[in-house]
C-alpha cells in the first residue's frame, strides 16, 4: 500500500532534509518532486493543487526561516498536511444510537461488499463487544446471499435466513424485525452492486434506506481504481446521504490515490481499509498513521494493536518460560513464530507499519512476502518430529527429502536452517539474561514486547 508513493516522497524529503538552510528555490524544487509523486499516484489534480498550496504557504512562512532544523519542520508539515487531507482524525462508527444500530453497505459490483460486510460483523463482535445480524438484500446474485452465510457461519454471527424470491425491501424490514425482538446491537444490511447511473437500482437502494433508516451508510470501494474512486463515491454520495467510506483491497494498492482524494472530494471519512481477503484483515482508518506510513515513519501503535489483538498470549508466555528456564528453542517453536505472525495480516501490511522500512532497497523488500513464510512453514513440516527438536541431524540426503517433500530446492532448505540457527543463537542469549542488555541498547523498548519477555 502507497509504496510508489512512499519511495518518491522519500527521496524527495531524504534530500531536503540535511540542508541547514531553505530557500525559496530548493522548496519549490521539492514542491514539484511532491506535486510529481502525487499526481503518479493518481490523486486528484485539483486535491494534488490545494495541498501543494497549502504546504507551500506553510513552508515560505516564519515556521521554516526560524527553524535550526528546517528540513525536519518541512517534512513535519507535509506530515501534518497529507494527515488534514486524510480527515485528521479516526472518525468512528456511531455505535451510541438506539439499538439495533443499521449500517447500510452500498457500492458498485466487485468492490467487496459482501466480504467486507463479514470483516465488518467480526470487528464489532471482537472490538466492540457487539451482538451483530448480518442480511443479505442482493437478490440478483443468489451467490452473494450463500456467501454471507457461509461467512457469518465461519464468525459464529448470526445471518437473516433470505431469498432470491423476496424483495429487498422486504428482507431488510423483516430482518430489522427481528433484530428488535431479539435485543441485536447492529445489523448490517448488505446490498447488490449497482452503478450511480442505473436509476432504477439507485431508487431501489434508497428506498432500502428509507425503509431501515440507517444510522451509518457505508460506501463500499476498491481502492485500486484510484482517483475514479472518490468520483464514484461522490456521485453515490449526491444520490444517497453517505457517513463513510471503506477502502477495500488497500493492500494491493501501491499507489494510494484513493484515500488521498476521498475526503477532499466527497467531504466524507474513511472508517476502515481492507488489508487483505482474510476476514480479519479489516483496520479502522487512522489519517495521522497513514500519513507516517506513507512518509516511511511507520505506524507503532497500529503495529502494537496488532500483536495485542493477534498474537496468542498464552502460547508467547509459554515460549518466553521456556526460553528463559533455558530449555532451548526448537523448530516447532519457529514454525509456531510464523504461524503467529501469519495471523496478523500480510507481510507487506506490517513491514509498512515498521520505522525505517522506506530506506530499505525495494528489490530486499519484495524478498519478504506472504510466500516466504508459507515456504518455511512447508520445508518445517516435511521434517520428522526428531529433525525438528534436533537439526544437527539433518544430513545432505535428508536435506534433498525435506526438500523434494515441501516443493523447494535444497538450498532453500539449507537458508532455513541458517535462519533458524540465528534465530536459536540469539534466543539463547536472552536464556541467559541477556534480554535486558538488548532491550538497555535499544533504547527501553522493552515495554513494547509481549508480555512473558519482561
Amino acid at each position: 500500500m502507497f509504496q510508489q508513493l512512499s519511495d518518491r516522497l522519500g527521496q524527495t524529503l531524504k534530500n531536503i532534509r540535511g540542508q541547514g538552510r531553505l530557500s525559496e528555490d530548493n522548496i519549490k524544487k521539492a514542491l514539484r518532486d511532491v506535486r510529481q509523486s502525487l499526481i503518479e499516484a493518481d490523486v486528484a489534480v485539483d486535491v494534488v493543487q490545494e495541498f501543494i498550496g497549502k504546504v507551500k504557504r506553510r513552508a515560505l512562512g516564519r515556521e521554516v526561516a526560524k527553524s535550526l532544523n528546517p528540513g525536519q519542520v518541512f517534512i513535519k508539515i507535509v506530515k501534518a498536511e497529507l494527515t488534514e487531507l486524510m480527515g485528521e482524525k479516526c472518525e468512528e462508527l456511531n455505535l451510541a444510537a438506539q439499538p439495533p444500530v443499521v449500517i447500510l453497505m452500498a457500492g458498485l459490483q466487485g468492490s467487496g461488499k459482501t466480504t467486507t460486510s463479514a470483516k465488518l460483523a467480526r470487528w464489532l463482535k471482537l472490538q466492540r463487544k457487539k451482538k451483530v445480524l448480518l442480511v443479505s438484500t442482493d437478490v440478483y446474485r443468489p451467490a452473494a446471499m450463500q456467501q454471507l452465510e457461509t461467512l457469518a457461519k465461519e464468525l459464529e454471527v448470526d445471518c437473516f435466513p433470505a431469498e432470491a424470491s423476496q424483495k429487498p425491501v422486504d428482507i431488510a424490514k423483516k430482518a430489522l424485525e427481528m433484530a428488535r425482538k431479539q435485543v441485536f446491537d447492529a445489523v448490517i444490511v448488505d446490498t447488490a452492486g449497482r452503478l450511480h447511473i442505473d436509476q432504477e437500482m439507485m431508487a431501489e437502494i434508497k428506498a432500502l434506506h428509507q425503509a431501515v433508516n440507517p444510522v451509518e451508510t457505508l460506501f463500499v470501494v476498491d481502492s485500486m481504481t484510484g482517483q475514479d474512486a472518490a468520483n464514484t463515491a461522490k456521485a453515490f454520495h449526491d444520490a444517497l446521504p453517505l457517513t463513510g467510506v471503506i477502502l477495500t483491497k488497500a493492500d494491493g494498492d501501491a499507489r494510494g490515490g484513493a484515500a488521498l482524494s476521498i475526503r477532499a472530494i466527497t467531504g466524507k471519512p474513511i472508517k476502515f481499509i481492507g488489508v487483505g481477503e482474510k476476514t480479519d484483515a479489516l483496520e479502522a482508518f487512522y489519517p495521522d498513521r497513514m500519513a507516517s506510513r506513507i512518509l516511511g515513519m511507520g505506524d507503532v501503535l497500529g503495529l502494537i494493536e496488532g500483536i495485542e489483538q493477534k498474537v496468542d498470549r498464552e502460547k508467547t508466555q509459554e515460549l518466553a518460560k521456556k526460553v528463559m528456564s533455558g530449555k532451548g528453542f526448537t523448530l516447532e517453536d519457529f514454525s509456531e513464530q510464523l504461524k503467529q505472525m501469519s495471523s496478523m495480516g500480510s507481510i507487506s501490511s506490517l513491514l509498512e507499519k515498521m520505522p525505517g522500512m522506506g530506506s530499505i532497497p525495494e528489490a530486499a523488500r519484495n524478498k519478504i512476502n506472504d510466500k516466504m513464510f508459507v515456504r518455511m512453514s512447508a520445508i518445517i513440516s516435511s521434517m520428522t518430529k526428531q529433525e525438528r527438536r534436533n537439526p544437527d541431524i539433518i544430513s545432505g540426503s535428508r536435506k534433498r527429502r525435506i526438500a523434494a517433500g515441501s516443493g523447494v530446492e535444497v538450498p532453500e532448505v539449507n537458508k532455513l536452517l541458517k535462519q533458524f540457527d540465528q534465530m536459536q543463537k540469539m534466543m539463547k542469549k536472552m536464556g541467559k539474561g541477556g534480554l535486558g542488555k538488548m532491550m538497555r541498547g535499544m533504547g527501553g523498548m522493552k515495554n513494547m514486547l509481549p508480555p512473558g519477555f519482561h
